[in-house]
């Protein structure tokens, strides 16, 4: 069998380890059973989030002999001495694990990989609804295999537009200044915990722009890229944009970024 390195095989292992690890999940949905905490004593941990990272890491791993893996809850693992083309793997086993320990229906599975430094596929699972949004860098998004784009958006006061909040008390209030002054000139504004599935679902259209501060590379590596591909205007966190991920609408990015 030869190496993986193609985008497309990529891709598919990609939609492969983010079914593994929503067939993990489902199984536990309603029976939540809680570890720990991370960043604050507001950001769980649930055995679920360990046991689905354990299912992905072992078939990427089965499939891709060698690759390095960075996965929330497990850190980096693997061989940085591997060939250039060899991928480096990011996993979100369970994006949106408040959700999931309150069983509100709205989670997620990620898995992006890297090679020679940039992303170049993601895959992105909505757990209970089965919905696969996948992409490959300048190849195109797709939702069950079927291509998607972003609306047609050119005036934000008839734009939704989603977001989420820092786990840190005193960044979100921050957040919560901005919000206060965009809620009046937008549409409106949802907040679905799952940074993932918000960004596939301004690729899909189903929302005009997402913005966040305060995420890690594993919340939005596949789904920005789905966004992109699907023709979105995009930006990662980095300090010149005081970390913010931003996924738009190209005819409404401009005056919403002016805005957040």
């Amino acid at each position: 069998m030869r190496e993986p390195t193609h985008r497309m095989d990529l891709e598919a292992i990609a939609i492969d380890a983010v079914r593994a690890g929503a067939t993990v999940i489902r199984k536990t949905f309603g029976k939540p059973h809680l570890v720990g905490t991370k960043s604050t004593d507001t950001d769980v941990v649930t055995r679920t989030d360990l046991e689905a990272e354990h299912a992905i890491r072992a078939l990427l791993l089965m499939r891709t002999p060698g690759a390095r893996i960075l996965g929330e809850e497990g850190g980096e693992k693997g061989d940085r001495g591997e060939p250039a083309d060899t991928p480096h793997w990011i996993v979100d086993p369970l994006d949106g694990t408040v959700n999931f320990l309150y069983s509100l229906p709205v989670f997620a599975v990620s898995v992006a990989a890297a090679v020679a430094g940039q992303i170049v596929v993601g895959a992105v699972v909505d757990v209970l609804r089965g919905e696969v949004f996948s992409a490959t860098l300048d190849g195109g998004a797709r939702c069950d295999g079927k291509p998607i784009g972003v609306r047609a958006a050119h005036d934000l006061s008839q734009s939704l537009v989603l977001t989420g909040f820092s786990y840190d008390s005193a960044l979100r209030q921050r957040q919560g200044t901005v919000l206060q002054e965009l809620l009046p000139v937008v549409r409106d504004v949802r907040c679905f915990g799952s940074a993932a599935l918000q960004l596939c679902w301004v690729g899909a259209g189903r929302a005009d722009a997402y913005f966040e501060r305060d995420t890690k590379l594993w919340d939005w590596a596949a789904g920005s890229l789905v966004a992109a591909e699907a023709g979105a205007l995009t930006e990662q966190p980095c300090p010149e944009n005081d970390a913010l991920v931003l996924a738009a609408a190209p005819g409404i990015a401009e005056v919403l970024r002016a805005r957040i």
